[in-house]
């Protein structure tokens, strides 16, 4: 049996997320390769998680750890970007109502707050650039100013992603090809939060503490 999409009256065929062994996954078959992506994601940082304790103590007289972290900064970016992935998660819920009004919802909302997580994130650099901290001035910045970076530009693919996704869902609606690549954003808008988690644990955390 089909859905209805309450927006204009087209089906959603349940298929693209519920199905029995006997049927076709439609959506993991789809995501397969989008797996593999986020493994090979999850290694370029892995790596760069393993080498940052050599890096960390490379300042060579210059700012330290416990001088370019702002704790209360990465609270708020911590709150903003979790925030975004449960209205994102919210879109979701949506999708399975067959709510086009409550998907575009949930995206918008997650779309602002990962706005607001990047202009945090400008803000942080801002004042490591008027602190004079710059990445050129030891290994430790440099690799502080990568992690960081690295991160926001995923988040910043990731919004892109998420407009041109909340304009596929407004004008085709729920078709497997839209469905499908809400899932795959799904997995990665919670993979850079995970990535997040990691980067305040290992890199945030110890200039705290």
């Amino acid at each position: 049996m089909k859905l209805l999409d309450a927006f204009n009256g087209t089906t959603v065929d349940p298929r693209l997320w519920d199905h029995t062994p006997a049927q076709h996954d439609v959506i993991g078959s789809r995501s397969l390769g989008f797996w593999l992506y986020l493994m090979s994601d999850a290694m370029l940082f892995a790596a760069f998680f393993a080498a940052w304790p050599v890096y960390v103590h490379a300042s060579v007289g210059g700012p330290t750890l416990a001088d370019v972290v702002h704790p209360f900064g990465a609270w708020q970016q911590t709150v903003v970007l979790f925030a975004s992935v449960l209205a994102y998660g919210l879109a979701m819920i949506g999708l399975k109502q067959a709510r086009r009004d409550l998907v575009l919802a949930g995206m918008l909302a997650s779309l602002v707050l990962g706005v607001v997580f990047l202009a945090l994130e400008w803000h942080e650099f801002a004042l490591l650039g008027a602190a004079g901290a710059w990445p050129q001035r030891s290994a430790f910045l440099s690799a502080y100013w990568f992690i960081f970076a690295l991160h926001a530009a995923h988040v910043l693919a990731g919004l892109v992603w998420m407009l041109v996704l909340a304009g596929q869902v407004l004008w085709l609606g729920f078709t497997e090809s839209v469905v499908a690549r809400l899932n795959t954003l799904k997995l990665f808008w919670h993979f850079q939060a995970l990535i997040w988690v990691c980067v305040f644990c290992f890199v945030v955390l110890p200039g705290v503490l």
